[in-house]
């Protein structure tokens, strides 16, 4: 199984493909924003160093990121591929990202862009709610994102809750500076040969068909 990088606007599907990948393949979903909040509860220099920025809403440095992610895709359960979500998030990152793949003798994978229409990513984030405690995301505007119990997350029982920046007006300026910071990353991978797109519009299985098919050429 090769090594994957997701890279989707707010609102595409980006972390339910991911989930769909984890269970289908057995290889772990790593998301950077994940690695640091868990780093931040470690009672260590690093762990209140990253608790302090976090909380200060202070940048935390790629080279942090960096090393905290060699150390995590160094571990067993990555050998046999994984999920890199949320990271990189622009070309410094992406090549000191493949600086360190070189350094550990492992390949960079495919890397996979989910396209989605501004209009449709807009209508979804509106319905969006999800889980404070298991991190699980549904939509209210969606048959197949709709939880069983409304207000209630289907795997835990916590009840849902609604980000106050998931609104139509807040994304579509979320949405144009992700294309803004994306369009050259995705431009980097794409002279490497290792880019794919999936088209995002219509539902998570249907994004999720094409990933299969483009990990199985």
């Amino acid at each position: 199984m090769k090594n994957i990088i997701l890279i989707a606007a707010p609102a595409a599907g980006k972390g339910t493909e991911a989930a769909l990948l984890k269970k289908e393949y057995n290889i772990p979903h790593i998301s950077t924003g994940d690695i640091l909040r868990e780093k931040s509860m470690e009672d260590s220099e690093m762990g209140r160093d990253i608790n302090y920025k976090i909380n200060n809403g202070i940048f935390v440095s790629d080279e942090l990121i960096i090393n905290i992610l060699r150390e995590r895709i160094s571990k067993k359960d990555c050998n046999n591929g994984y999920i890199l979500d949320g990271f990189p998030r622009n070309v410094a990152q992406a090549e000191a990202y493949q600086k360190m793949l070189e350094e550990l003798g492992k390949e960079l994978g495919l890397v996979i862009v989910i396209d989605i229409d501004k209009n449709i990513a807009a209508s979804r984030i509106a319905g969006r709610i999800s889980c404070p405690n298991c991190k699980e995301v549904y939509n209210t505007n969606s048959k197949e994102l709709t939880p069983i119990k409304e207000g209630i997350c289907d795997k835990c029982g916590e009840k849902l809750v609604k980000r106050a920046d998931d609104n139509e007006e807040t994304y579509l300026d979320r949405y144009d500076t992700y294309i803004e910071k994306t369009s050259p990353l995705i431009d980097f991978y794409d002279k490497q040969g290792v880019v794919y797109h999936v088209d995002g519009n219509n539902g998570k299985d249907s994004t999720h068909r094409q990933v299969v098919k483009i990990l199985g050429e």
